[in-house]
């Protein structure tokens, strides 16, 4: 029996910290990390926060029925479209109907788990429509300004043939000393459950999520990204599908502030989470971490 949608929508606040790494380099950057130029804050965008995810979940859950990965490193993403069509009785390669187009969206979402939670446009090839996740994450960004670091290394070996005589070649590493990072983000019921354009999104993949979200760090482990890890997650229930209260309010009650003596900030220690609890009627307030 499949699991029934969601019905609550939901909030969440995400404080992640970095310390000597890089969480997210900016290519157009020479891959420094990721920086406001108007004010020097940190960034990190929301499709490195759902990579780690995918990969916590494949990690955990491997090919367990439900719980696929449609965006995943070396498989071209128009397979999965030809094996939804093969599934749901179509020829690939032809025109399908709306109906039919349904008919593969709702296998693709049943069947890959990044599809059911953050949505795809699955249009391009075998055309499979268009899923509107109902997990949305905003861009993180750095309690405040961050330093980049630009660090020289020394490699004791060369690459190409023609540079035998070099003793050693230099690289570099870009870091941020310490940073602590907030996200935000929401998790819509209507776009979970509703009857025509809904990805079942249920309360067992709102589970995994938490998990992941907790978990993420501690499964991405490299030099290039330091130390990195949650250190809370804050998550507003509602009563009702629609919600009982805007979502900005709701992040207000939480707040992050660096103490007087801790300058510049070297730990998470260095910070104070203030948590309003007075909060909006119908609504709930669950610390996961």
């Amino acid at each position: 029996m499949a699991a029934e949608a969601i019905k609550n929508r939901y909030e969440f606040v995400l404080l992640y910290d970095v310390e000597n790494g890089n969480p997210n380099g900016d290519p157009d950057a020479g891959n420094m990390p990721r920086i406001d130029p108007e004010t020097g804050y940190g960034l990190v965008t929301d499709v490195c926060l759902k990579r780690k995810i995918r990969n916590y979940v494949e990690m955990v859950k491997g090919d367990e029925p439900g719980y696929r990965i449609y965006i995943k490193e070396g498989i071209p993403l128009n397979s999965n479209h030809k094996e939804a069509y093969l599934a749901v009785g179509l020829q690939p390669g032809t025109k399908a109907s709306v109906h039919d187009v349904n008919k593969a969206r709702a296998w693709m979402c049943k069947n890959f788990f990044d599809i059911r939670t953050f949505g795809a446009v699955l249009t391009v090839g075998d055309n499979c429509g268009q899923v509107r996740g109902p997990v949305q994450i905003n861009f993180s960004r750095s309690i405040d300004p961050i330093v980049q670091q630009e660090v020289t290394i020394t490699r004791l070996t060369v690459t190409r043939e023609e540079e035998a005589e070099k003793e050693r070649t230099i690289g570099r590493k870009h870091i941020v000393p310490y940073a602590l990072y907030r996200a935000e983000g929401y998790v819509s019921a209507r776009l979970a459950n509703d009857p025509t354009k809904g990805t079942g999104f249920s309360k067992d993949d709102l589970n995994l999520l938490w998990e992941a979200l907790i978990n993420m760090f501690e499964h991405d482990r490299s030099a290039a990204r330091g130390k990195m890890a949650t250190r809370r997650l804050f998550v507003f229930r509602h009563e009702s599908d629609l919600g009982n209260a805007p979502a900005h309010k709701l992040f207000e009650l939480i707040q992050v502030r660096r103490k007087p003596d801790a300058n510049p900030p070297r730990s998470f220690n260095d910070y104070e989470v203030v948590v309003n609890d007075e909060l909006p009627e119908g609504v709930a307030l669950e610390i996961k971490l």
